[in-house]
């Protein structure tokens, strides 16, 4: 028998066994998500915008296994129909050839191409929805992260909050997709079975780096000058006090002269410091090696190194400085209470007008309760009662302002505190400075000393110039306004 012949036979078989729902479905199934699968492959490659990083769900996951599936449907059809045949006694010996003049024959290929369009259409609109709703900062922040609603929350009300989640935290390529999955993953086990941890510890370890995500937007080496800061904070007294301190902080980059501030001493093209870590959360940073501007490698140590048991410091993280170093909360982050009540007054949601306004609005803050809802309730309460015993006179002539009051401290504990997760005040340290943690401090206080005698300095005047320090009416803001 000539290899036609045997091509011819296996093409009757195949027919014959394969005319049955459920070969043609495996059929339909397999060819749909192949046409889809090089629809997506095409649009990849002809795109000039950036591939969504969920798209990886449909190229790797969705669509192969939805192909897997149906090669697998065809022949189970075709065994299963063969067997049916053969209790039957109905099993040919040689298979009819293949008529398009039957209108069964017809009526089946009929079929397989008017599915598998159909298929296509379906699966590939699906498929696109799909991809966006997955994309969606409400999917990643509440429809299968409910455990993250702390972290939502904190977005919501960050410099970041129209970057979408995927951008930062998957991004684009295979690896970083997979990775992300698997973890994916293993926190879904863990929140079905509620094993995942209370707080949500800060992901130091498995985050992309600082260059693939902060830099595509960021440019630190580029000179930025110095940077006005204006802060204002108001006493618990009764008339709120205000007292302002007034900055220049010395972000600076890189210039024709070198490397100069904050930026430019602390990144650069090439990697300038490395430090190690002997926490899991970068608070204590004992080794700190940085390149000096002749490219020489100095060792600063601190003397807390000695105090470090010697498995402990085997352990310990090495790592190259880059940005989340410092902006370690750029856009997860939470507020302390003072700092929280000071910027509601300074922008007007919490008036300066309402004696002791900053004490109350503080004290109630701090105060412990057993749930958000509870807290909500008394706080706004609290407000409230308050002015009417203490200032009933004030409450009468400015309740507006009391109420007004009420709302914003009371979302200013909703947006930070959260029992059932185990986040209160300063859970998670903001790196940024070092007024609400150790910050700066962490390798900037003196202790960190080189060889040859040289030391990471605390002095003010290394990241900032003061220009005023807690007045009440600065010269300086007058000086600089314009007239």
């Amino acid at each position: 028998m000539s290899g036609s012949d045997r091509l011819r036979d296996l093409a009757r078989l195949v027919f014959h066994l394969g005319n049955n729902k459920i070969s043609l479905a495996g059929t339909v199934l397999t060819t749909g998500s192949a046409f889809t699968l090089v629809w997506f492959w095409v649009m990849e490659a002809t795109s000039h915008r950036a591939v969504n990083p969920y798209v990886g769900i449909l190229l790797f996951l969705l669509l192969p296994g939805l192909f897997v599936i149906g090669l697998m449907l065809i022949p189970l059809g075709m065994w299963l129909r063969r067997r049916r045949l053969a209790k039957e006694g109905a099993l040919p010996t040689v298979y009819p050839q293949i008529d398009l003049g039957t209108p069964s024959v017809r009526n089946a290929i009929l079929l397989v191409i008017l599915a598998t369009g159909a298929n296509i259409v379906l699966m590939g609109n699906a498929s696109i929805k799909g991809v966006e709703y997955m994309d969606s900062n409400q999917f990643c922040g509440l429809t299968c992260h409910t455990v993250m609603a702390p972290e939502y929350t904190a977005f919501l009300n960050s410099p970041h909050s129209r970057v979408g989640c995927a951008q930062c935290h998957i991004g684009p390529g295979a690896g970083w997709f997979v990775k992300s999955k698997l973890s994916g993953t293993r926190q879904l086990f863990a929140v079905a079975f509620k094993t995942f941890s209370r707080p949500i510890p800060s992901p130091v370890d498995h985050l992309r780096p600082a260059r693939e995500t902060c830099e595509q937007c960021h440019w630190p080496q580029k000179f930025h000058g110095d940077k006005l800061l204006v802060r204002t904070k108001f006493g618990e007294d009764e008339a709120n006090t205000p007292s302002t301190t007034v900055l220049l902080l010395k972000i600076g980059g890189t210039t024709w002269q070198g490397k100069a501030g904050i930026h430019g001493r602390h990144l650069d093209n090439e990697e300038r410091i490395h430090y190690i870590s002997v926490d899991g959360r970068r608070q204590e940073i004992p080794k700190v090696t940085y390149r000096d501007d002749s490219g020489k490698l100095v060792e600063y140590v601190s003397d807390d190194l000695k105090k470090v048991p010697a498995d402990k410091l085997a352990k310990a993280e090495s790592r190259a400085m880059d940005c989340v170093d410092c902006h370690n909360r750029p856009t997860h982050a939470f507020e302390l209470p003072d700092r929280a009540v000071d910027k509601a007054m300074m922008e007007g949601r919490v008036s300066r007008d309402l004696p002791f306004v900053k004490k109350t609005a503080v004290a109630l803050l701090k105060k412990e309760y057993p749930s958000r809802e509870a807290a909500a309730a008394q706080i706004s309460a609290g407000i409230a009662d308050f002015y009417k015993t203490t200032y009933p006179e004030v409450f009468k002539q400015k309740q507006a302002l009391v109420e007004a009051a009420a709302v914003a401290v009371k979302e200013i504990y909703l947006r930070n505190i959260f029992p059932e997760m185990k986040i209160n005040w300063g859970t998670h340290p903001n790196q940024i400075g070092h007024e609400e943690s150790a910050g700066c401090f962490r390798c900037h206080d003196g202790s960190h000393k080189a060889a040859d005698g040289r030391v990471i300095e605390a002095d003010c005047t290394t990241c900032h110039t003061i220009l005023a320090q807690d007045e009440k009416d600065p010269k300086v803001l007058k000086d600089i306004s314009p007239k």
